[in-house]
């Protein structure tokens, strides 16, 4: 092969660039905190982890969730809600009204902070479902939450829901997070796990309601990456009762994990495992049994797998989960000092918070981080590795989970 030396006078590398300057695919920044004694942290500690983070975003959007910050009020459900007006305000008001029993409805508390532009109207309700209504519909509490926070997000138009779990909630909003932190006066909560982000959009518009974190119930998600399998992991959630309307790529990540951890009971390693995939020639390469359960996993979740690059961290009442793509295509580090576990995008992130860690590491591609919080309800049964059988049955057994994957 030949090369015209010529064809390359007058070229200039500064002209082209892989991304434009506006759009860097490997923005975006996140963090997770949790303290695995159950000993409460001062939002402090998420906001300072974030804005060393300041420049992987781009002003379009921060948030955090915190847990364990509603101690008062840890036996109801908390939904911070987003609204474009005060119609949207009354519809989704008639939504709770009909389903459940509102025992306080306010704003949410904030304060003028320079670079926030105009919110939108934000109120929190600590509520419980109608007992009767409840009753009448068949459902968990849970079931019943979700198919409030679906009707709301897909048919009240101007209403957002940004968090519906006990004893936790989502600050979120276009802006840095440390400006989001100062505007919901995040350092007057106090929590046992934090979860952060700094967006920097790249498909999808900078709004106050595809703010990261995404979160269902008490499931929160901070994510970096684009999931390139968003319509047909869309599709599948669909068949569940899920939609997506936000927007955004990660809303699909919030709700498989709901699916695959309260719906059907799967072990979170198997969880992860299922999302974040081996390659079929690291499978076959595994021990036989080993290896029949991750083919039954890409058999029967699929549809579920999330391709493309990504870096998330999952937050729930119980701990947090932390997993990288299966080929490690977006940074994250972790670390650990004492009963307390940090995971974020970059470690200078870790020893704003940790000056002197006890270990830090590089968690391996598809290999979680959990984190798991003493003394509190673990809401996933174990981590064995189940057999094939096992996960079938775990899918299609519905609302009663199969005793195999119930282990203690």
């Amino acid at each position: 092969m030949t090369y015209d030396i010529d064809s390359w006078r007058g070229f200039d590398p500064t002209r082209y660039r892989e991304e434009s300057p506006f759009k860097i695919h490997g923005g975006c920044g996140l963090m997770g905190i949790c303290d695995e004694s159950g000993s409460l942290m001062s939002g402090e500690t998420a906001i300072r982890a974030m804005a060393i983070q300041h420049d992987r975003g781009n002003g379009l959007g921060g948030g955090f969730a915190g847990y364990g910050i509603y101690p008062e009020f840890a036996d109801h459900f908390c939904f911070h809600m987003m609204y474009h007006d005060a119609e949207a305000k009354a519809r989704a008001e008639e939504v709770f009204a009909g389903r459940f029993l509102v025992d306080i409805a306010e704003p949410m508390p904030t304060r003028a902070t320079p670079g926030i532009g105009e919110p939108p109207l934000l109120w929190r309700y600590f509520l419980k479902p109608d007992p009767g209504k409840l009753e009448e519909s068949g459902m968990s509490a849970e079931d019943f939450v979700v198919h409030a926070v679906m009707l709301i997000n897909g048919t009240v138009d101007g209403a957002f829901v940004a968090s519906s779990g006990k004893n936790m909630g989502a600050f979120k909003g276009v802006g840095y997070p440390e400006q989001i932190a100062h505007f919901y006066r995040l350092e007057e909560y106090e929590g046992h796990t934090w979860v952060g982000h700094n967006r920097f959009p790249t498909n999808t518009p900078g709004w106050w309601g595809g703010a990261h974190p995404f979160t269902l119930l008490d499931w929160s998600i901070v994510h970096n990456g684009e999931i390139s399998s968003y319509g047909i992991n869309s599709r599948y959630l669909e068949q569940f009762g899920y939609r997506c309307t936000l927007g955004t790529d990660t809303e699909v990540a919030a709700y498989l994990f709901d699916l695959m951890l309260r719906r059907h009971k799967l072990p979170i390693s198997l969880a992860c495992k299922a999302l974040a995939s081996p390659l079929w020639s690291e499978i076959d390469r595994m021990p036989a049994a080993e290896a029949e359960v991750m083919r039954s996993l890409r058999a029967v979740y699929g549809p579920a797998m999330l391709n493309g690059p990504f870096a998330i961290v999952l937050g729930f009442n119980g701990g947090m989960v932390a997993l990288n793509d299966r080929i490690k295509l977006r940074p994250l580090v972790a670390a650990r000092t004492g009963s307390v576990i940090m995971v974020a995008s970059e470690e200078s992130a870790i020893r704003s918070v940790m000056a002197e860690p006890d270990r830090v590491w590089a968690p391996k591609a598809g290999e979680p981080v959990i984190a798991r919080v003493a003394g509190m309800d673990w809401p996933i049964h174990g981590d064995l590795h189940l057999s094939a059988s096992e996960i079938s049955c775990a899918v299609t057994a519905g609302a009663e989970p199969c005793e195999t994957v119930e282990v203690g």
